[in-house]
């Protein structure tokens, strides 16, 4: 479409008579593409938008519609920001010593075919548009300056490319990506820098402020869709979402009215920041709307391409009233605010466009004689005098890129003056200069105004652009003023990047403080995020951490587990130290086992002295006293190794708890059983000479003990060569302590080891209980069967119990089960004996063993007795 217009234009134009060369007066208020020459040995052309277009509503009815043309007062400081950049290099003595500049001035408008029409003026050098003829007899002009719209530059470049002018254009307008096609625009430069830091500036500012829930609306063209891709990758890595999208396409902002802002979601979003970009025409159209719905709540950011007095008629209740804006950063241009206040017609006659900003300013009035020549103006009147609105005194960025552009151009002729000396001449001694040679100077040209700022003009090379964050603060009737509240700089050290002055920052109307925009409130310390099924990753539920797990910070995605030596607090945000603890001496449970398993082991020591001393009797030789003191001694040792369950366990006391447990276990209830057989085969004894007899006279059960102790230590051995017992910590237990613990190792070698020891007390427990109807006053076979019924029942009661409870208590319920176990057997087995050979001491002599009053005497228990003497 670019290409097309002029072709077709021209087409148009070639019909059109040729004019002479003469000027021709016209209307003064009617006078929009009137050429402003400046003479010099060089010439730079400008294209500046000084009037704009307006649609007049004047009825509903489309067709009646009025589109009249506007003065852009505000625009004209770009005309301003060419004159000052000559001036200051005609005055400069190390740059073009010996070559003056000067400017010709025209207006294009928003529109294709405007710029078209001022681009004939200048390539025919007069009043009207024909191709292929020119008044002028020399042309000095080697660079056009082009802009604000990318419009304007394309379809230049595609005229003066069909006409074959090697002129270098300037655009002063923002980067546009395709304007940097070499093939279609080869001598075109862009003076704006890329908004490559962009998107990152402005997430930079959602994250300072916390705000992660915001809306986007772009322009739907390639600019917008590749800002937007932009910006949602780096929100995507800071962990900021888009509550909302819209790309609304070129153009269409201007045909919405204000009832679509009212019920779309700019105002229905919870999202309480909106982020907003585009060009010029865009953003100024959407400005426009959105002022009109006093949308007071939200806070906008957007890029520096729009005019904020759009209208002055807006009071303090204004919906742009604290819009942050990102623009490009500039060095300080005081003297330029100097110049300004010294700009008046007299100073510049022959600039229509002056004397019309000063007819509407100030309110002049033009001779009758032409169109430049005020009369009844004010004395000393200044452009300072003027509202911000209309016209603003420091630099804009499209003022700085004009600035900029002129030095360029001068110090690519610079550079070429200084490599060819010898330059052709005219007839005159005048040099020549044509843009074709400019050309490679300007592309590879490196230098720094007087400002400090450096300007490259190859896009390769172009340092990344720093933002200026300007806060737009709106007052009556429209006096809009842009104040500068902090600076993002890409090359600065990561965390120094941005730097704000919060306290300067004026909100929306309505946020009295920092504004706050999240789609879920933060988790605080204690709390972890807990996303929500089906929307974006900022909104989420607040759930508390785990046991032993913390969050110190807000918002943390997963809690941290607390080291094995710290515990989480109440509160879940800190961790503590735990409490090293153990069954120790000094705890009253351990005391009081302790205290027991001393009492009940001094207490089997002494059932055994007794025996000892009563080893004559009939009652303590019965059922072979030899096992009785076995069993004595094993039980002494039963309960003394309870003793290894309590205190600080060590590697030691953890290796000989469950060796020594089994093994003395394994000897006292082998033991029992050994007793056990001696009944039996006592009573199976009937004649002399059986098989049986001579069992028990040669003391077959005696090998008992022996044999189930061998296989018990042999399942030790084999776990002590594998996987024996260690030190080990439980960090579970008890909240806030670690309680040392012994380990077991193997557990399946401990289960066969406890295992075996199930299956020898159940084997004595049958036993025993077969027996346990064998009559005679000594025979112990009903005790021997109580006795293992106890020990079977506290085991099988420990072994749910020892499952089911942890730490210390389950140490304890070991200890317990220990001297119960072994308090049943010395107290079934061996209380009934200790009471007859105490407290009846007659009933266990052999003469109350042969009187029948006391002892009721028959033939088994003759035998037994025997057998026992034996």
């Amino acid at each position: 479409m670019s290409t097309m217009v002029p072709l077709i234009f021209v087409l148009l134009l070639l019909q059109a008579p040729l004019p002479a060369c003469s000027f021709n007066k016209s209307d003064c208020f009617h006078r929009m593409n009137s050429s402003v020459y400046e003479d010099g040995d060089v010439v730079v052309a400008g294209f500046f938008p000084l009037y704009t277009l307006l649609l007049e509503s004047r009825s509903s009815d489309p067709s009646k519609h009025v589109i009249h043309t506007q003065f852009k007062p505000r625009n004209y400081q770009l005309v301003l920001a060419l004159v000052f950049a000559i001036e200051e290099i005609n005055r400069n003595v190390h740059l073009l010593p010996n070559v003056s500049l000067g400017f010709d001035l025209y207006n294009v408008l928003f529109s294709e075919w405007n710029t078209l029409e001022s681009a004939f003026l200048w390539l025919s050098g007069t009043d009207k548009k024909v191709p292929n003829y020119t008044c002028r007899r020399d042309r000095k002009s080697v660079a056009v300056l082009t802009g604000i719209s990318w419009a304007t530059s394309a379809q230049m470049g595609t005229l003066l490319q069909l006409y074959k002018f090697p002129q270098l254009r300037l655009t002063f307008g923002p980067f546009e990506p395709i304007l940097s096609d070499p093939g279609q625009f080869p001598s075109l430069y862009q003076m704006a820098p890329k908004d490559t830091s962009l998107a990152l500036g402005m997430v930079s500012l959602m994250v300072h402020f916390s705000w992660n829930w915001v809306g986007l609306v772009t322009s739907e063209d390639e600019k917008g869709i590749q800002f937007l891709s932009d910006l949602r990758g780096e929100m995507g890595r800071n962990g900021v979402c888009a509550a909302f999208v819209e790309m609304i396409p070129v153009g269409a902002m201007s045909y919405f009215p204000k009832a679509w802002l009212n019920h779309h979601q700019f105002m229905t979003s919870s999202a309480n920041v909106i982020i907003i970009y585009g060009d010029s025409d865009f953003l100024r159209s959407l400005m426009f709307n959105i002022r009109q719905t006093l949308m007071t709540w939200k806070v906008l950011v957007t890029n520096s391409q729009w005019d904020v007095t759009i209208d002055g008629r807006y009071f303090m209740l204004d919906s742009l009233h604290g819009t942050l804006i990102f623009s490009h950063h500039h060095g300080d241009f005081s003297g330029f605010t100097n110049f300004i206040s010294t700009v008046n017609p007299s100073k510049y006659p022959k600039d229509f466009y002056l004397a019309r900003l000063w007819y509407f300013s100030f309110d002049c009035s033009f001779s009758e004689l032409d169109c430049r020549t005020l009369e009844n103006c004010p004395l000393n009147a200044s452009l300072e005098w003027l509202p911000g609105h209309l016209f603003d005194t420091v630099m804009t960025e499209e003022s700085y890129s004009v600035y900029t552009a002129v030095y360029a151009v001068a110090h690519s002729l610079q550079e070429m003056l200084l490599q060819h000396a010898e330059m052709p001449t005219r007839g005159n001694g005048e040099d020549v200069f044509s843009a074709w040679q400019l050309q490679p100077f300007l592309r590879n040209i490196r230098f720094a105004i007087p400002a400090g700022d450096q300007v490259i003009l190859d896009e390769k090379k172009k340092l990344e652009a720093e933002y200026d964050i300007l806060n737009f603060w709106n007052f009556p009737e429209g006096l809009g003023h842009k104040v500068k509240v902090g600076k993002f700089s890409p090359s600065a050290p990561c965390g120094q990047q941005l730097s704000l002055s919060e306290d300067m920052i004026e909100w929306a109307t309505g946020i009295r403080k920092t504004p706050h925009s999240v789609c879920s409130e933060s988790c605080d310390p204690g709390l972890r995020k807990s996303p929500q099924e089906g929307k974006p990753a900022c909104c989420f539920d607040c759930t508390p951490c785990p046991e032993d797990e913390i969050s110190n910070q807000t918002d943390m995605d997963q809690c941290v587990k607390c080291p094995d030596h710290q515990y989480a607090n109440t509160e879940r945000n800190h961790c503590l130290q735990r409490t090293v603890t153990f069954l120790a001496y000094q705890d009253p449970l351990g005391m009081a086992l302790a205290c027991t398993a001393l009492c009940l082991s001094a207490l089997t020591a002494a059932v055994l002295g007794v025996f000892l001393r009563h080893q004559h009797t009939p009652i303590v030789k019965a059922n072979n006293r030899t096992l009785s003191y076995i069993l004595l001694i094993s039980l002494t040792f039963c309960f003394l190794c309870s003793l290894l369950f309590i205190g600080r366990p060590n590697t030691a006391t953890c290796t000989l708890q469950p060796i020594a447990f089994e093994l003395v276990f394994t000897v006292a209830v082998s033991t029992v059983l050994a007793k056990t057989l001696t009944v039996i085969l006592a009573f199976k004894v009937t004649a002399p000479g059986r098989r049986m007899r001579r069992l028990l006279v040669s003391g077959a059960p005696n090998y008992i003990i022996p044999s189930c102790s061998l296989i018990q230590l042999t399942l030790c051995g084999v776990w002590l060569g594998t996987s024996p017992p260690f030190v080990d910590s439980d960090t579970h237990s008890e909240h806030g302590h670690i309680i040392i613990t012994c380990n077991k190792g193997s557990v399946t070698a401990f289960y066969c080891g406890l295992g075996y020891l199930g299956s020898l007390a159940m084997g004595t427990f049958t036993v025993a209980f077969l027996a346990r109807k064998l009559p005679d006053t000594f025979n112990e076979a009903k005790f021997l069967t109580f006795s293992m019924l106890v020990f079977c029942s506290v085991w099988l009661t420990f072994l749910p119990v020892h499952h089911s409870t942890k730490g210390r208590v389950m140490v304890a319920v070991e200890v317990f089960s220990i001297l119960a176990s072994s308090a049943g057997l010395l107290g079934c087995i061996f209380a009934p004996k200790c009471y007859v050979i105490l407290l009846k001491p007659h009933s266990c002599s052999l003469r109350g063993f042969r009187d029948k009053t006391h002892c009721e005497s028959n033939k088994p228990s003759r035998v037994l007795t025997r057998v026992s003497y034996s």
